[in-house]
């Protein structure tokens, strides 16, 4: 039985407005928590005009508040730009208010140069990023036994449960990363999906050092899908995606999420089509029963049971086709 996700980045499509896109968010959470999706993550973008989703933690409060059951996370929080102590007062606060349904999902930024300065100015001196998730671990642990440079520091409120903590990564460095602490790995396959992906992750496992808040290896693999009724339609959505992809990758980015019809009518170069057929590999197209088989390929490569699907797609009315199609072809079972 494999668990499926999403990863919503708050798209904000041609015509409409980030405070539409964010609403568009909130109805998308609440129809996966109704389907029977199991968690559903929001993501932290900066200077990327074409989405909402810039500050994770306080959207996870209201989409928390909007639904009853379904866990609410971060895909991810950018540990570097933060103070540990912070974040994890934060998802402390969060974990308070909702109880056994948190994630903290946490990554390495790798945005603009501007925007790394502007979050880090303030900074007198910046901590390795391992430092920083064992800050993490030790707040969350309410560790005041372990030496430590802010050693009787609690994080407050103190409570009974923690968040979920998973580590975000593409790479060796984040599987060993999360391995040594314990923590659940989140692998973006929609970022690399190559051979050396399995490798990594397989790393983490073998790797893996039992922790107060997990005993056991857990992996999940996000990846780009797109689905709709017919194989034609899926193509049409995967080429406004393609454009959108292009659009974010270069310096000409627009301040929305292009339309089919712009896709269309725009067309691509050929370097450009070069590209696009690389990023096509970062995503799976297709009916839903095309992509229930991919993505049952995905979970066997990967030896894991739960995907994240990132519906990162035009159109709101799409992106809930999108999770109405895919829980139908999975029987997930919903409220």
């Amino acid at each position: 039985m494999i668990s499926l996700n999403i990863l919503d980045y708050s798209p904000i499509d041609e015509g409409e407005t980030a405070a539409s896109a964010l609403k568009q968010t909130t109805e998308l959470a609440q129809l996966a928590e109704g389907l029977g999706f199991k968690r559903f993550w929001v993501a932290e973008h900066h200077q990327v005009e074409s989405v909402a989703g810039t500050t994770p933690e306080m959207l996870m409060m209201h989409l928390a508040a909007s639904t009853k059951t379904i866990r609410i996370g971060s895909g991810g929080v950018m540990l570097p730009h933060y103070s540990a102590y912070k974040v994890a007062e934060n998802f402390r606060m969060l974990e308070a208010l909702y109880p056994g349904r948190i994630d903290l999902g946490i990554g390495r930024s790798r945005s603009y140069r501007i925007v790394n300065e502007a979050l880090n100015e303030s900074k007198t001196k910046r901590l390795p990023y391992d430092q920083q998730l064992a800050d993490l671990q030790k707040y969350f642990a309410d560790d005041i036994e372990s030496e430590h440079r802010f050693k009787p520091l609690l994080a407050m409120p103190i409570i009974e449960t923690a968040p979920e903590l998973w580590l975000l990564g593409t790479g060796p460095g984040s599987a060993r990363l999360a391995a040594e602490k314990g923590m659940g790995y989140a692998f973006a396959h929609f970022a690399k999906p190559s051979q050396q992906g399995v490798e990594v992750v397989e790393a983490y496992r073998s790797k893996f050092k039992p922790s107060a808040f997990l005993k056991e290896p857990k992996v999940i693999i996000a990846v780009f899908a797109v689905v709709a009724e017919t194989a034609e339609k899926a193509e049409e959505l995967a080429t406004a995606f393609d454009l959108w992809l292009l659009f974010v990758e270069s310096d000409s980015q627009p301040p929305y999420y292009p339309s089919i019809d712009t896709a269309k009518k725009r067309g691509f170069s050929a370097s450009e089509q070069e590209k696009v057929a690389r990023n096509r590999q970062r995503m799976l197209i297709g009916t839903a029963g095309e992509v229930k088989v991919q993505i049952e390929s995905l979970a066997e490569r990967y030896n894991t049971d739960e995907i994240t699907i990132i519906p990162n797609i035009s159109g709101a009315d799409n992106r809930m086709n999108e999770l109405h199609l895919l829980a139908a072809e999975f029987n997930l079972s919903g409220k």
